[in-house]
Parts: C-alpha cells; sequence; structure tokens
C-alpha cells in the first residue's frame, strides 16, 4: 500500500482528475475498478471518482509498484538544470508571471518535439529560485494560462500555483480579461472601428482553420473580433490596427482579418507573404501588447483589480513601419502602467 497526502497544489480537484496527473501511468479503467472495488480509499473511507479532496486528506492506494514509477518524467532536477532559456518577464508576483515572448519562441512543446519553449524556461527559472521542486508536487507544475502562435509576440500568463491557475482560467472562460493586440494589416479598413462577428471551422490535420461570415457548419464556433484604426503607412498601403480578442478561438486574429481582405503583415497561412518575407518580415505582424485586469472579481486575484501591463515599445518589432504611432500607443510616462506600486 501506497499514502499519498493531498498539499496545497492538490487540493481543490477531483479525485479521479489528482490520480491521472499524480499516477500518469495508471489507465483510466483501472483507476474507476480500482476505486469502485476499494482499492482507492480517502481518509481510509470508501472514495467517489468525483469527490473534492482537501488539503491534508491521506488517500490509501493498494496498486502495484509500476504505477508509482516517474522515471521519464519531463520536468527532473536534471533536465531543469540543463535548460537555460530565455524568461523576458514583464511582471511577476508570488503568484503569477507575466511573460513577454519573443515571435518564434514556441509556447509548448509542438509537432517538432523541441523541449526548449518558453514554458520550460519559465519552469527552470522557478526551479533556479526555489519556487519549483517537480520531486515535491503530485499534481501541479507552473502552467501557461493562455496561448498565442509560435510567430506572435506578446504577453503570456502563467501561474505558479493550482490556485491562481484554476482562478485565471475562470476569469479567461468568462471574458472577463482585457486582452488586445497590435497588428499590422496589408490594406486600410473601410471603417475606422468595427466588431467582427463570424464562425471558425478548425480542421485538426492541416492545423488551420476556416471563418464562415454566415451559413456556418454544425461543429463552428462563433467568433467576434473588434479592431480600430490607429495610424496609417506613409504609402497608405498599411494600417496598424489594435485589436480586442472578444472570443478566444484558434488563429482568430489572422485568419477573421484576412477573411475581410485585410491580412497581417507577414501572414504566411493565411495569405502569400512571398513579398512581405523578401522585405525581412519572417512572422506575422502581430503582438499581444496589453493586459486589463477587471474590477474586483471575489477571488484571490483581486489585488490585481485596475492593473494594465503593457509590454514595452522595441517589443513591437514593426512598429517603425508607422512614424509617430508608437507615441501615441506608448504615451510617455515616467511611471510604467506594468511596474507593481
Amino acid at each position: 500500500m501506497r499514502t499519498l497526502t493531498i498539499g496545497q497544489n492538490d487540493a481543490g480537484q477531483r479525485l479521479d482528475k489528482f490520480l491521472t496527473k499524480a499516477l500518469p501511468r495508471m489507465p483510466k479503467s483501472l483507476l474507476y475498478k480500482s476505486v469502485r472495488t476499494k482499492k482507492i480509499k480517502v481518509n481510509r473511507h470508501r472514495a467517489e471518482p468525483e469527490q473534492i479532496l482537501c488539503e491534508g486528506d491521506e488517500l490509501q492506494l493498494f496498486l502495484p509498484d509500476d504505477l508509482f514509477d516517474r522515471t521519464g518524467d519531463a520536468d527532473t532536477k536534471a533536465e531543469l538544470s540543463r535548460i537555460r532559456g530565455e524568461v523576458p518577464i514583464l511582471y511577476e508576483d508570488d503568484n503569477l508571471v507575466l511573460l513577454d515572448k519573443r515571435p518564434g519562441v514556441a509556447v509548448h512543446e509542438d509537432d517538432k518535439g523541441s523541449a526548449d519553449t518558453l514554458l520550460s524556461a519559465l519552469r527552470a527559472y522557478l526551479f533556479r529560485r526555489g519556487e519549483y521542486d517537480p520531486e515535491k508536487e503530485q499534481s501541479f507544475a507552473p502552467s501557461l494560462c493562455n496561448r498565442i502562435d509560435r510567430n506572435t509576440g506578446g504577453i503570456v500568463i502563467a501561474a505558479k500555483n493550482a490556485e491562481t491557475l484554476r482562478v485565471m482560467n475562470e476569469r479567461i472562460r468568462r471574458r472577463v480579461m482585457g486582452k488586445y493586440y497590435l497588428a499590422a494589416v496589408h490594406g486600410v479598413p473601410e471603417e475606422r472601428e468595427a466588431t467582427l462577428r463570424g464562425y471558425l471551422v478548425k480542421d485538426e490535420k492541416r492545423k488551420e482553420v476556416t471563418v464562415f461570415r454566415e451559413n456556418p457548419p454544425k461543429n463552428a464556433k462563433e467568433i467576434a473580433t473588434r479592431y480600430r484604426v490607429l495610424a496609417t503607412s506613409p504609402d497608405g498601403k498599411l494600417a496598424l490596427l489594435e485589436v480586442e480578442l472578444l472570443t478566444g478561438r484558434t488563429h482568430q486574429i489572422r485568419a477573421h482579418l484576412a477573411s475581410i481582405g485585410h491580412p497581417l503583415l507577414g501572414e504566411g497561412k493565411y495569405a502569400e507573404n512571398r513579398e512581405d518575407r523578401a522585405r525581412g518580415f519572417r512572422f506575422q505582424a502581430l503582438t499581444a501588447y496589453r493586459l486589463v485586469f477587471p474590477e474586483p472579481q471575489g477571488d484571490t486575484l483581486d489585488y490585481l483589480s485596475g492593473k494594465v501591463f503593457t509590454v514595452p515599445r522595441a517589443s513591437v518589432r514593426f512598429l517603425s513601419l508607422f512614424p509617430g504611432a508608437g507615441d501615441t500607443v506608448f504615451p510617455a510616462d515616467p511611471q510604467r502602467k506594468d511596474e507593481p506600486k
């Protein structure tokens, strides 16, 4: 028999969800059978898969020893010690980290199998600081709360503990976080400000999405994208947009703007970018540049209510195409809004 004690980062989860993370080698069929046959107990009492675990609970597990083998885990002390990836921190406190991701950096491990990602660099950074020890955690590791494409730059939110991850995921699900992007697009939209609505279908095999304005297929999801024109290039061929995500779907900004005839500068998936690449634009001109925390929500992150976090001007590599626009987007301010008070 093995005994597992529920820690702070384990509490608040269903029993079956916790065991799936703590014992990744155990098949789900065996998990549910073991609960049913009382080979998995909580505080020496009969357990239910959906019961919520509390800090200090003890699990009695009458299971084969090989299920507890953690060999091959991605996060080991040796692996975390090896990683020296860039960790561009915009803001940090005891609960979360806001990262200013560079274009070309993957947030998670992708199909190419590269382990040198923004997430791995973050975990290694917290490990070196003594804030994350994979050997002491049973079901949690520092995690990213939002994703942006490899070739998009800007703010990525990371949670240091399980409670922050749950709270932030719920805020994102309820769409109360203000997420704003800067985008350079081909052409100038006729409407200086508008909310685009449509439907999006994702093709998992091709890793692409299709946008429908009307008559969507059954598996389509509604999307809404708000934009306003901030500036135009001197030759009138490009426009600088501030884009607000009202829904957060895969490739939503890229595909939605391309669908109305204004693809991103450097866009290679939803538009032809041969000329853009020849001009030196290897990545799509899109930056998640501003994050706004809402009014109090009655949760553990209310201390950030009203805070506005903005990437440095230098992070927006296409801003130079719009002379003078930088002073409007990033007005001179002796105290940056993303600095903790």
